[in-house]
């Protein structure tokens, strides 16, 4: 999903119930925007199954589409005029860094879903194999460019190293058509789109490499200490979505289809594979469950690429205070 995390913002409108409970028949649903970060797609089939199953009307949440850039979602958390936006783990700690009071309340991917992607015939297996080549990325920002140097550094390698090719969300196109070699994409979309085409790639995840935190719920400090019961509703809702989509998906990819525009005319096989490689990423013994190290982690290659100047108090960047 979510490729392209910096990217696009797909708005949902919720809303959230004043506590945690279900409100009756006759009660009004609170209606709140929701920045999610991408256009409607497979990937966001947890959210979609807790619409359906009746899992945020029950917590007295109301779910609207709306498309922001994810990092004017990021904003107007921080600004306290949005509860929740969906982002990726680096831009919590990118607004913290700016003074925006947001927290992160729920981890949906467990592993970071970047990858760098390079035609099979490269040979391009570890990171050390980056060294002297080019690499087309859509810029030098968001998940997709701290995820290569996240790598880049695992192979001890510097921007020095490689020679960095702006090329916008162009990757699979630009593949196929001979103009790009080296890439770096989602997991659950460049590597897939390019096998469906028949181009043979291999493929680095990230996550194989650094644990770094990832695409989760942002929540403005104002929300949670306003009214951490909406918090908590909020959080149960999409978690249960998101077990039931991991347990059940070929259950998921039917109720999903109604919110994506067109979906009908796209390759249903490459649809599946696009949520079962999703899906990898977001299992964990404990669903939502925020690791402290990944924060580490990621804290210290936005360090190293000096997008923060210094350490900041992480205990306030995240919160596993609503996961179940």
């Amino acid at each position: 999903m979510f490729r392209k995390l910096v990217l696009i913002m797909l708005g949902l409108g919720i809303a959230l119930s004043a506590c945690g409970n279900s409100k009756s028949a006759n009660e009004a649903l609170t209606h709140i925007r929701l920045p999610m970060g991408y256009i409607p797609n497979i990937q966001y089939a947890p959210f979609y199954v807790a619409v359906e199953k009746g899992y945020f009307k029950d917590a007295g949440i109301e779910i609207e589409f709306d498309y922001k850039f994810e990092t004017d979602g990021v904003a107007l958390v921080g600004a306290g005029e949005l509860p929740f936006a969906v982002v990726s783990g680096e831009q919590v700690l990118l607004a913290r860094a700016q003074g925006l009071p947001v927290t992160y309340i729920a981890a949906w991917y467990q592993q970071y879903p970047v990858s760098v992607i390079a035609r099979s015939e490269l040979g391009v297996i570890v990171p050390q194999d980056l060294k002297g080549k080019k690499i087309g990325l859509p810029g030098l920002f968001g998940a997709n460019y701290v995820g290569l140097r996240a790598l880049l550094n695992a192979g001890k390698l510097t921007e020095a190293d490689v020679t960095l090719d702006a090329i916008g969300f162009n990757q699979v196109e630009l593949v196929a058509a001979g103009q790009q070699d080296i890439i770096v994409g989602y997991a659950a979309n460049e590597p897939i789109q390019l096998r469906a085409q028949g181009i043979a790639v291999t493929e680095m995840r990230v996550a194989e490499y650094a644990q770094l935190a990832s695409n989760g719920i942002l929540a403005s400090e104002k929300a949670i200490a306003e009214n951490p019961d909406l918090t908590r509703a909020f959080v149960g809702a999409f978690l249960k979505g998101l077990k039931d989509t991991i347990a059940n998906p070929d259950e998921a990819f039917e109720l999903s289809k109604a919110y994506i525009p067109n979906f009908g005319d796209l390759d249903q096989d490459v649809q599946k594979q696009v949520l079962t490689t999703s899906i990898e990423q977001w299992k964990s013994d404990r669903l939502g469950y925020s690791d402290p190290q990944a924060w580490e982690n990621m804290q210290d290659v936005l360090l190293d690429m000096k997008l923060i100047s210094e350490k900041m108090d992480l205990s306030k960047a995240f919160t596993n205070e609503f996961i179940p």
